[in-house]
């Protein structure tokens, strides 16, 4: 990552023009939208389901079709050699304009030493009496995999690496070859590593319902699952589903409002209790107030996120999960609350975007109690890493330093309930 990553979060693969917030009116980009008028067809399609096929589509996702989607370093970087910051970012912009490469991951930039931190926290929080079972979703290059296995190889009981599993869930075929090829560097880790090649979030892939204690994965996950959008006309109005639809009659797309249907949608609505905001403005005064000056509002949902979370406790409820992903989002210009930080990368430097219509060619309310704990990644580090292996000289330490809008989260099951 950049150092616009590094304060604002990754760098969606979209391209965006400029789109002005108006019931059904349609956006007409300044050239062909030749891949987002392919991904919707002749009838309308969520907006979740739209970044999903973007994303993820087999035969014209992002992450189907690049291989260099999410780059990998040839060599560790070795922070002891350089000055500090300055020097850093030096380093970091030659790499970026050298490889080409959309992004970097914290485990990828900061290798092995990430990896590393994640092996440890299970180490010291497993139960190690059972044979240890790992699943990681989205491994990217399968730098994290790689790095777990060879830290618990060579600092774990034997039987520990010997009756272990790595499981890789993996969407992307592209991915899936390179994670392969990465954690097949080990010989002996091809007995313990599998890589899945399916969608985490479809229920029937995981099979019957897993009863022993495992570890799940997700780095930098969350933040790349589609989302919905609603939208209200004023102040007071109640929320719409957002649908993309085709224009018959130039090439372009433009925003379809529905009243809230979905199941998803309701559900997330519900849990973020953005319905009760609703009666709470709906006096005669908010009423008349909003009719005179209506205000639109547009709100994010993370629907896929709920949605795959959901399909975990139901088909892992003995699992422990460590999640990093991003807290905040500063100077994102989608608009809408909770909205995404969309941008693209050309020769090492990265360019936001004002909205999500354009794509360039190129847990339930009833679910088990959980014991839970979000760290800022600085602390996990400092916990479970060796952060001394990625300071400078000067002190400056990128993994510690830099990260400030991204968080750990760690969840594990609570066995005493009654």
């Amino acid at each position: 990552m950049l150092p616009r990553s590094n304060s604002s979060g990754k760098l969606f693969p979209f391209i965006f023009n400029k789109l002005k917030v108006t019931p059904n009116e349609p956006f007409a980009p300044s050239f062909q939208a030749f891949f987002s008028t392919r991904i919707v067809g002749e009838k309308p399609i969520l907006v979740r389901d739209f970044i999903h096929s973007a994303l993820y589509d087999p035969n014209h996702g992002y992450f189907s079709q690049r291989s260099g989607a999410v780059g990998v370093l040839e060599r560790s970087i070795k922070f002891n050699q350089l000055e500090g910051r300055k020097a850093y970012m030096k380093h970091l912009d030659k790499i970026y304009k050298q490889s080409g490469i959309a992004w970097f991951t914290p485990v990828e930039l900061f290798k092995p030493w990430y990896a590393q931190g994640i092996a440890e926290a299970i180490l010291r929080t497993a139960n190690l009496s059972v044979p240890l079972k790992i699943y990681e979703i989205g491994g990217g290059s399968g730098t994290c995999a790689k790095g777990i296995l060879d830290y618990i190889m060579l600092n774990a009981p034997p039987r520990i690496y010997n009756n272990m599993t790595y499981t890789s869930v993996e969407i992307s075929p592209t991915l899936a070859e390179i994670q392969k090829q990465t954690v097949g560097e080990v010989h002996s880790h091809l007995s313990k590593f599998k890589v899945e090649h399916r969608d985490a979030m479809d229920r029937s892939g995981w099979g019957d319902v897993e009863q022993q204690p495992c570890w799940v994965i997700m780095l930098e996950v969350l933040d790349n699952l589609p989302h919905d959008l609603i939208y209200s006309e004023s102040q007071v109005s109640p929320w719409m589903e957002v649908w993309v639809e085709k224009q018959l009659d130039r090439e372009g797309l433009s925003e379809l409002y529905k009243p809230l249907h979905d199941s998803l949608i309701k559900r997330c609505v519900e849990i973020l209790e953005l319905d009760k905001n609703d009666t709470k403005q709906s006096s005669i005064v908010s009423k008349a107030w909003s009719k005179l000056f209506p205000k639109p509002r547009r709100c994010w949902l993370p629907t896929g996120c709920m949605k795959l979370l959901e399909v975990l406790h139901a088909a892992l409820p003995k699992m422990s999960l460590i999640a990093s992903d991003f807290s905040f989002l500063p100077d994102v210009k989608v608009p809408g609350e909770r909205a995404p930080l969309v941008s693209t990368k050309k020769d090492g430097h990265s360019s936001d975007y004002s909205n999500f219509l354009y794509a360039k060619d190129k847990s339930s309310l009833q679910g088990k109690k959980r014991r839970t704990i979000t760290i800022d990644t600085s602390s996990f580090m400092e916990e479970f890493g060796l952060p001394s292996k990625t300071r400078t000289k000067d002190g400056y330490n990128p993994l510690l330093d830099d990260f400030k809008n991204t968080k750990f989260y760690l969840s594990v099951p609570t066995h005493n309930i009654n």
